[in-house]
């Protein structure tokens, strides 16, 4: 067991997918490539509200237009940028249930573990049975660090990959009070 039984936050993050969503065309502007900082070549129009979830997120995979297939990432030190695939800070591509972040004060980069007990969700209710096993059935391993102080003593955010449609939210989620174990 890594920290005290049921001392850990467990947060989640995903990459939007732009056919789910139907807000008002934005147009969008920044880098058409990975290496490249606050662009101002223009990226295409997308959903007022996949951009906003893309903002919060960190990446999203486009569906329409020339850019179709590719993905649209955010960051606040680099801005709007295409790419092939999301990616974490290090520029390393992200594994869908595999991939997590954390202080390293907590957790070292490489440190593989598994949730072993959910704890409750952010409401204080406990985490829907299928939701836990997703969690519970994946390996996690620590290739993105918070800037230090920032996740906190016992927090780590994990990827759980592409939105998938109705439902997919089940896993967008907070365990509050977790248990993990090394891997």
């Amino acid at each position: 067991m890594l920290g005290a039984r049921g001392s850990w936050k467990i947060t989640t993050y995903y990459t939007a997918v732009e056919s789910f969503h139907h807000g008002r065309p934005k147009a969008v502007r920044g880098c058409p490539e990975l290496h490249c900082s606050h662009g101002t070549a223009p990226l295409g129009s997308y959903p007022s509200d996949f951009l906003d979830v893309v903002r919060t997120e960190g990446s999203g995979r486009l569906t329409s237009g020339p850019n179709a297939g590719r993905y649209l990432n955010w960051s606040h030190s680099v801005g709007w940028w295409l790419d092939t695939t999301t990616r974490d800070a290090g520029a390393r591509p992200l594994r869908a249930w595999g991939s997590a972040a954390a202080d390293r004060s907590v957790l070292a980069r490489g440190q593989r573990f598994a949730v072993t007990g959910c704890g409750r969700d952010d409401a204080g209710k406990p985490v829907p049975a299928h939701v836990c096993a997703a969690f519970r059935n994946a390996t996690w391993t620590v290739t993105d660090l918070f800037r230090p102080g920032y996740g906190g003593e016992h927090h780590a955010d994990v990827y759980i990959g592409e939105e998938t449609g109705p439902g997919f939210t089940d896993y967008y989620t907070t365990l509050t009070g977790a248990t993990i174990s090394a891997a």
